[in-house]
């Protein structure tokens, strides 16, 4: 269980509190109005779950490339998707057509 101190005693005792938290890998939360507020902990503890914040960032990013691609195919019906070559000559199409216009 983690140390709680308030932010008065923290502010009085901080030299102290980064000590415990970097000698003995504890870590310190910082109640303000008696709620959690901050956190102090070793450099090392932070580097590791930022660490592992990245690692996730890949996985969250598929899970909304998946669900993006679920939904186009809830929308599609279960028609399939055309060719890119066939989309790619419909844009130029198009550009085409609206830089004429422009001219």
């Amino acid at each position: 269980m983690p140390k709680v101190v308030s932010a008065t005693e923290a502010r009085i005792r901080f030299g102290e509190l980064m000590r415990l938290a970097v000698e003995k890998g504890e870590v310190v939360i910082v109640a303000r109005g008696g709620k959690p507020y901050v956190a102090i902990l070793p450099f090392s503890e932070y580097k590791r779950l930022r660490e592992r914040e990245k690692e996730r960032g890949w996985e969250e990013s598929l899970k909304r490339i998946l669900a993006v691609g679920a939904a186009i195919k809830s929308a599609r019906k279960g028609k399939l998707l055309p060719p890119p070559e066939n989309v790619i000559g419909e844009m130029r199409k198009e550009r085409d057509e609206h830089l004429t216009r422009l001219r």
